[in-house]
């Protein structure tokens, strides 16, 4: 089907699927021509989002990297503290265009609750039962953000802001200090984490980078560059 298709038919899913579950988890439906904000259907309240929010960190992650799976099952922590378990798929069209993400997020709360009592009935014998294995999607995806954490941000804004503070993060040099090779590699894994797909990205960039939005278009020219083989590469000391 094309990608309009697609989006209804999931659009028709969303609330059977959700009240075909436990109500501690939420379906989400994101249609990816409106990044970033681009949530049009959800059933379910455990992140607390709605219509209208922006995608996570991760989705972006995902899209940017179209060769990886989908991430089934990782672990994150909301602001208040609760752990929820999430699946965020990729949906494509006849063409193979990603069109569309859902995803299930699901409050851990409750089964925390229940697995303690099946340990205090269990006990011991609870621990020789043999646990399923997990498939090779979900163990890539945690050995490969085994230190992550979803972000579910109200806001573009909130979102843009996580992604360019934990790349300058990682970096470990102050801007201030930064030559061109740091700057480079900021926009590199701004890019590699799908940052780009927001509006307004690279002006937000520039600004955190202190340099002009034209500087960091010419990063960008340059990595394609390089990854084509013809760019000079990042070996000017330059600010």
């Amino acid at each position: 089907m094309d990608g309009e298709r697609v989006l209804g038919l999931l659009c028709q899913l969303v609330e059977p699927i959700g009240r075909s579950l436990p109500s501690s988890i939420e379906v989400v439906l994101h249609d990816l021509s409106l990044l970033p904000n681009s949530i049009v259907a959800i059933h379910g309240d455990v992140t607390g989002r709605s219509v209208g929010d922006p995608a996570t960190d991760v989705l972006l992650d995902l899209i940017a990297r179209e060769d990886r799976g989908p991430a089934i099952g990782y672990v994150s922590t909301l602001p208040d503290g609760r752990s929820i378990r999430s699946t965020t798929m990729l949906v494509r069209d006849v063409s193979g265009q990603q069109v569309a993400a859902l995803c299930l997020n699901a409050d851990l709360a409750v089964w925390t609750s229940v697995q303690g009592i099946v340990d205090a009935m269990l006990g011991s014998a609870q621990q020789q039962v043999e646990r399923p294995r997990q498939s090779a999607a979900v163990t890539e995806w945690r050995e490969l953000d085994a230190s992550r954490t979803e972000v579910f941000a109200k806001s573009v804004d909130e979102l843009a802001d996580h992604l360019i503070r934990a790349a300058l993060a990682r970096r470990g040099v102050p801007v201030e200090l930064m030559h061109k090779r740091h700057k480079l590699e900021v926009v590199r894994d701004l890019r590699g984490r799908g940052l780009f797909h927001i509006k307004d990205a690279v002006d937000m960039v520039a600004t955190a980078l202190d340099v002009t939005r034209y500087t960091v278009y010419n990063y960008l020219n340059e990595l394609k560059d390089d990854e084509a083989g013809s760019g000079p590469g990042a070996e000017s000391e330059n600010r």
